[in-house]
């Protein structure tokens, strides 16, 4: 039989068939998928191969097989900073949700997960939330980023998922697809989750006044069918953002700002850094690129990797 992970709770498996049939399934012995080390060989969204086995009258699942993914959103695991962490895969595209404050989203954190989801072609649309309950300071904010991101390609929604503001335009843009929702914990993507498709209700908690971040509500990542022909990823809030398995030489074509002047640059190899006649360092003078985009891609590239869960705040 065969059919897509819809939730993953680390040993045991939700898998549906196309009739819409649900079973329990486990792994046979060790699965390793060629060239990615991880901590989840199986993730959500995965379409597997598994055979039914029966016992003590329960009718439950052995996967002994996974299909070619189409793409997945990785990132380093918390633990193990040499192993990856697989988010979700097969995913038409992510809607990455950003909150000025309560809590803040970072622009290192945006960019993170942007260049990750660029280097596997997934779509991400920016989602800017909480957009009821910002002073003026904090929407001209919320219009600065929406402006650069827009201006390099990306597609910026204001929304809110106490009013309701804009919620049915992002809900045509998941029409027939699987979309995924990801950002810090906190960022309310559950509640938005629960304005998109009511009969879900997801769980929600207060933001945490100590640390202005979110509790964790969701603990795995869950794959659910919506009723206006939809398929939705709900993750678990994400602190930070580690970048893995890129070069250096390929990590500026996934900022597409960059590779658009790269034919520019003097060398073909240039790295955007200290070489003479770059393109990208003239357009960073110019200011025809952000300059957070630019701190962010140095950052990547020269591996700060001990910011990346801790650019806004103390792990507990």
């Amino acid at each position: 039989m065969t059919g897509r992970v819809y939730k993953s709770t680390g040993s045991w498996y939700t898998v549906k068939t196309q009739l819409g049939e649900a079973y329990e399934c486990r792994i046979k012995g060790k699965f390793r998928i060629k060239g990615i080390k991880s901590t989840n060989p199986i993730s959500v969204g995965d379409i597997v191969d598994f055979e039914l086995e029966k016992d003590n009258n329960t009718v439950t699942g052995i996967i002994h097989n996974i299909h070619d993914r189409k793409n997945y959103i990785v990132r380093k695991s918390v633990n193990l900073s040499k192993q990856t962490h697989i988010i979700s895969a097969n995913i038409d595209q992510v809607f990455l949700m950003i909150t000025i404050n309560n809590p803040p989203t970072l622009t290192s954190f945006i960019d993170r997960f942007l260049v990750t989801a660029q280097a596997y072609s997934i779509k991400t649309i920016l989602l800017f939330n909480k957009i009821d309950t910002y002073d003026d300071e904090a929407l001209n904010e919320v219009k600065f980023l929406a402006h650069t991101y827009r201006k390099i390609g990306y597609e910026c929604i204001g929304v809110s998922a106490k009013t309701g503001k804009n919620v049915d335009k992002v809900k045509s843009l998941m029409l027939d697809k699987v979309s995924m929702f990801s950002g810090h914990s906190g960022v309310g993507k559950s509640t938005l989750v629960n304005a998109i498709e009511p009969e879900l209700n997801l769980k929600t908690k207060e933001i945490s006044q100590l640390h202005m971040q979110g509790q964790h509500t969701t603990t795995f990542a869950e794959m659910f069918d919506l009723s206006f022909g939809a398929k939705i990823i709900d993750t678990p809030g994400i602190k930070g953002f580690g970048v893995v398995d890129m070069d250096k030489e390929e990590i500026g074509d996934y900022f597409p700002e960059f590779f658009t002047l790269k034919q520019d640059c003097k060398f073909n190899n240039c790295l955007h850094l200290q070489e003479p006649k770059c393109a990208v360092k003239q357009a960073l003078d110019n200011n025809e690129i952000a300059f957070s985009r630019y701190r962010s891609y140095l950052q990547i590239i020269e591996g700060e990797d001990e910011h990346y869960r801790t650019d806004n705040w103390d792990e507990d």
